[in-house]
């Protein structure tokens, strides 16, 4: 009689690590890491907006209905008004080439009004790919419109955010 061994062989063990260790790369690049990272900082950045959006609609309110004039701490003015206890930290991307407008920046968060101060709109941009495939030409920005009384995506077509007057004009 032959006695049956339990247990598995080495090749029985190397084969099933291999299988393993494939199935692991195929998940990892199916993940894509990176891109998830830049969705999570977008998704910051999106509700960072949306708190300074709903402050500036308070600061209206309170202040005789005219919004912040555009200066290089306007944002600080909405801290000083009581209508955010804390200015939204900074999300810093982690892709090269990432940019923010020109003027009015305060903590990564773009500002714009009109002459007259009754409506204003604050926008930041975002990296992740997800949002860059929803438009077709120029980089994604999320925007709150006091026009509107809410937020959303807006492509901004020529990659160039000097002034938030395109911005402006695509959520009108």
């Amino acid at each position: 009689m032959t006695a049956y061994k339990k247990g598995f062989t080495l090749i029985e063990l190397l084969i099933v690590m291999a299988i393993l260790g494939v199935l692991a790369v195929v998940v990892l690049v199916a993940i894509n890491p990176v891109q998830q990272l830049a969705r999570t900082r977008d998704a910051g950045r999106k509700s960072g907006v949306g708190q300074v959006g709903r402050a500036m609609e308070a600061y209206y309110t309170a202040h005789g209905g005219s919004y912040i004039t555009e200066t290089a701490t306007w944002i600080n003015t909405l801290v000083t008004a009581g209508e955010l206890s804390t200015v939204p930290s900074a999300i810093n991307a982690g892709v090269s080439g990432y940019t923010t407008c020109a003027d009015n920046i305060q903590s990564n968060w773009c500002y714009d009004s009109d002459a007259s101060l009754s409506n204003a709109v604050v926008y930041t941009v975002l990296e992740s790919q997800s949002e860059s495939s929803k438009c077709s030409s120029g980089r994604p920005v999320f925007a709150w419109s006091t026009a509107d009384g809410r937020g959303g995506l807006v492509c901004d077509a020529d990659g160039d955010l000097n002034s938030g007057t395109q911005i402006w004009n695509a959520t009108q």
